[in-house]
């Protein structure tokens, strides 16, 4: 499951947002999840500040299970496994079903 990386596709398996597509704004190794964009909006209630003069309730994603995300092939356009192909310095990421390459943000 680590092979999701910041600015990849992703397509979510499960949750409420479970078919949605979004990209990988960051992601948490150590506590194996990822931000993406678009999916798992919160509300949180915040108290008027400078930032935010007049508070009340603002809308942002919250972070999900690594387990839960599978990277889309941009061949295939399809949430896919992928597979490391290469030695040393010249290893790729490439998909599972069709041997395209996957480079992040593409």
């Amino acid at each position: 499951m680590l092979d999701v990386r910041k600015n990849d596709t992703v397509i979510m398996l499960a949750g409420d947002d479970k078919g949605k597509r979004g990209r990988v704004l960051s992601v948490m190794r150590e506590r194996n999840r990822v931000l993406v964009e678009g999916v798992n909006y919160i509300w949180r209630h915040v108290r008027p500040s400078q930032k935010n003069p007049q508070g009340g309730r603002v809308q942002k994603e919250q972070s999900v299970a690594m387990s839960n995300v599978m990277l889309v092939c941009p061949e295939c356009n399809a949430g896919r496994k992928s597979t490391t192909t290469g030695t040393g310095r010249t290893k790729a990421r490439v998909c599972a079903t069709c041997g395209h390459a996957i480079t992040a943000g593409k």
